[in-house]
């Protein structure tokens, strides 16, 4: 199913991973929010459980490998064109995650990332979508670490 003018919602998961009271971001190379800043995520593939999909785009997008996810919240993400029409629309389940390892390099969907503290992530150009997620766990996420 395209991603673009789907025919349904889609299903995705987004990533948080903190580390020294900061929360890594990763600055997008596609649409939707292309050059916005995010959390690491993806699509879930057929027959593939949402863990995995965690672990999956953990893996592809940052190098590192996580476990223990521990969902968060969920996000609806819907975006109209200009005459009103569904352009998009994402359901995505947001998930806490414990590090196990590797170095983070920006790859796959995408272009940058940074470690970013709690005070400064809305200085940043969010995503519409993981503005409000941070906006509304913001205390939770404060109190959690990755390592």
């Amino acid at each position: 199913m395209s991603r673009l003018y789907p025919n349904r919602p889609i299903l995705g998961v987004g990533v948080v991973i903190i580390r020294d009271g900061k929360i890594l971001l990763e600055r997008r190379k596609n649409e939707p929010g292309r050059g916005k800043w995010s959390i690491p995520g993806g699509i879930v593939e057929l027959g593939e459980s949402l863990e995995q999909t965690v672990a999956r785009e953990t893996l592809e997008e940052t190098g590192l490998s996580v476990s223990d996810p521990e969902p968060i919240d969920v996000v609806n993400q819907v975006t109209l064109d200009e005459n009103g029409k569904t352009k998009y629309h994402f359901v995505i389940i947001d998930y806490f995650v414990k590090l196990k390892g590797g170095t983070p390099k920006a790859a796959s969907d995408a272009a940058e990332l940074v470690w970013v503290a709690f005070e400064e992530v809305e200085s940043r150009d969010l995503t519409k979508s993981f503005r409000g997620f941070f906006q509304k766990n913001r205390e939770r996420l404060e109190k959690m670490s990755s390592v």
